[in-house]
């Protein structure tokens, strides 16, 4: 039950982190039918300033807050100087063109933060764990992550939900042709989603840098997982992202416990070490599948949504 509850708690700790990187990538996705398979990158450079502000400033927080005003500004840049000129062309030549992009940009965190994995030094306040249960103590900087991943997530869905630019989001992300010809200027709401975007990836690297090595490959996988999220929850939804992006966290910590588990029991301790992880490694996939057999759209696809 121990191993359980806190492979659970890892599993939210990961669909949150999910959720945040996720959650730009369907705004971009269904509002500007845009593929930004740079996206990882941001939140790998998001981590990196962490770093580097963390650095020069002396303090954890105030890192915190210059990365991700600047990794909105990158995003912000990327999207001026090159998506804009992308946004009509065809998918084939949006995935070449932030291909490029990604492969810039980890020569550039290689070049100047060097190839060796780097630290984030979380803040003494949140360094230590707290007791769970008995026997069972769990990290409190973990439980910040997960907290201040909810928070965003709720200021999130408010802004998204209760504010003038959510709606025009929302609206741009059911028919972006419509709200053009009603005089909304939708390049400047195309730059509003690819800044927040950025920003909500590179606040989820600097949340994973005390936790991972930042290295510049760090969001390879992590983008992967979140192309997967963004089809099981439906495209251009954020309710859609954050429930899938849970839904993923979970089956992917606690399915890895109980593949292996049960593989230890059928096949004997050699068997469960060669089968149990290449198993464990299907099940999202595998869900996304089921997933797609019931509902092609997704678990709660906006309207108008590209299936």
């Amino acid at each position: 039950m121990a191993l359980f509850l806190v492979q659970a708690l890892n599993g939210l700790q990961l669909g949150l982190l999910l959720f945040l990187i996720a959650a730009g990538l369907t705004l971009i996705f269904g509002v500007m039918d845009f593929i930004n398979l740079a996206h990882g990158v941001q939140y790998m450079i998001g981590a990196y300033f962490g770093v580097m502000f963390a650095g020069l400033t002396g303090n954890f927080w105030a890192g915190l807050v210059l990365a991700c005003l600047a990794a909105g500004a990158l995003g912000l840049g990327l999207e001026r100087l090159l998506f804009r000129h992308l946004y009509r062309r065809s998918h084939l030549e949006q995935v070449l063109a932030t291909f490029g992009v990604i492969l810039t940009l980890t020569e550039a965190a290689r070049t100047i933060w060097g190839p060796a994995p780097l630290q984030l030094k979380m803040p003494e306040i949140l360094d230590g764990s707290f007791q769970l249960m008995d026997g069972l103590r769990y990290p409190v900087y973990r439980l910040f992550l997960i907290v201040a991943s909810l928070a965003v997530a709720g200021l999130l869905a408010w802004a998204v939900n209760r504010t003038r630019a959510g709606m025009l989001i929302r609206a741009g992300a059911s028919n972006a042709a419509m709200v053009e010809a009603l005089g909304v200027d939708i390049g400047r709401l195309f730059a509003l989603v690819f800044g927040i975007g950025a920003m909500l990836a590179g606040f989820a690297g600097v949340l994973a840098a005390p936790l991972v090595a930042v290295e510049p490959s760090m969001g390879d996988n992590l983008l992967i997982l979140a192309f997967v999220v963004i089809v099981v929850g439906g495209i251009g939804s954020i309710r859609g992202a954050f429930v899938a992006a849970l839904l993923i966290g979970l089956v992917d910590t606690l399915g890895r416990l109980l593949v292996s588990d049960l593989a230890r029991a059928a096949l004997g301790a050699s068997g469960a070490a060669r089968l149990g992880p290449a198993v464990a490694s299907m099940l999202i996939y595998l869900l996304m599948a089921l997933v797609l057999a019931i509902r092609p759209a997704g678990l709660f696809p906006s309207p108008g949504a590209r299936t």
